[in-house]
């Protein structure tokens, strides 16, 4: 019994889910979408996924301040503040509507609201790897492998959202 429970409760698990993501990204997200999301529970993930983003920003604006002090370290971080908590969502936004306007004209149908979900889920499950970027940005600064990274996590960022996007818009099976 507490196997079980404990199983259960590990399927919940943020972590575990992006962490799951990075190796089927389809079944994750499938089991989020059969478990259901609101509209509060994707404003929490994108939020959550924009204040990850802004934390893997801080080691490259520390580096930044360091080597050119004229813009003191406060003043970058309120710019980022502004930028990814304030504007990112907007763009968030406006980017999951356009997609899920381009499914339908493709002719793969998706309501908003998992238009949404694919998006957002794909900037959560990435922050690992973001992480990750900002920690190189700001200990080794401008490198090979910042580079790596930065396109280790556009080509997952990429795939999580395209492969959430058509998992979230697959036609309903009829049973016969």
């Amino acid at each position: 019994m507490a196997a079980s429970g404990n199983s259960a409760s590990a399927d919940r698990s943020i972590v575990l889910r992006v962490l799951r993501t990075w190796v089927q990204p389809a079944r994750v997200l499938r089991g989020i979408a059969r478990q259901g999301v609101s509209e509060a529970g994707l404003i929490v993930m994108l939020i959550g996924a924009l204040a990850v983003l802004l934390v893997a920003q801080l080691p490259m604006h520390a580096r930044a301040a360091q080597l050119d002090p004229a813009v003191p370290f406060q003043a970058r971080l309120g710019g980022a503040l502004v930028a990814v908590m304030f504007m990112m969502p907007l763009i968030a936004y406006a980017v999951a509507w356009l997609a899920g306007v381009i499914m339908r004209l493709a002719g793969r149908p998706i309501t908003g609201l998992s238009s949404r979900l694919a998006l957002f889920w794909a900037l959560l499950a990435v922050s690992p790897a973001m992480l990750l970027s900002g920690l190189l940005a700001g200990l080794v600064g401008p490198s090979l492998g910042l580079t790596v990274t930065n396109i280790i996590c556009g080509v997952a960022f990429a795939t999580f959202w395209i492969t959430g996007l058509c998992v979230l818009s697959a036609p309903k099976q009829v049973a016969p």
